[in-house]
């Protein structure tokens, strides 16, 4: 059962490594923000448009990067649209414990159906120089809502 996970999980992540949903920029965007992982040598501008509830209306993103950094950034556009920042950063939370640690708990307070999809990344918690690659994408979405402009996962 479990190597047919894994396996679930990786054509989950080649997929959308090789065709990344929600790539490239959006009209109208109002935040943005540069994430770099000098490590596996990503790169990844990421652009938001949140309204004046601060509901992220839509979410894309550009660059490149190993297929890990990639998927995350795709995954991660299409989970935040209709959700708010703190939502938002409540998922970024969560998600980098269960990237990062093997008894993270799973809060309360946050989407789970969101997580469950996440999931399809924990396995990077076993090399932990992965970790940067999929967690990338979230750094940076967290560098544009707080308009830092520029993040690196160093």
């Amino acid at each position: 059962m479990m190597d047919d996970l894994r396996e679930l999980y990786q054509e989950v992540i080649l997929d959308h490594g090789k065709h990344p949903r929600n790539y490239g920029t959006i009209e109208d965007y109002n935040h943005t923000a540069h994430g770099h992982n000098p490590m596996c040598g990503d790169t990844l501008v990421l652009y938001l448009k949140t309204d004046a509830d601060d509901v992220v209306r839509d979410v894309s993103f550009k660059g490149q990067g190993c297929a890990i950094s990639v998927a995350s950034a795709s995954l991660m556009t299409e989970i935040l649209k209709g959700k708010t920042v703190t939502e938002a950063e409540r998922l970024f939370a969560a998600f980098h414990d269960m990237c990062t640690r093997d008894d993270a708990e799973r809060p309360s307070d946050v989407d789970e159906e969101a997580l469950e999809r996440l999931e399809v990344l924990s396995g990077v918690r076993e090399f932990p120089v992965r970790v940067k690659c999929a967690t990338l994408a979230w750094h940076t979405m967290d560098a544009a809502v707080h308009d830092k402009g520029e993040i690196s996962t160093e």
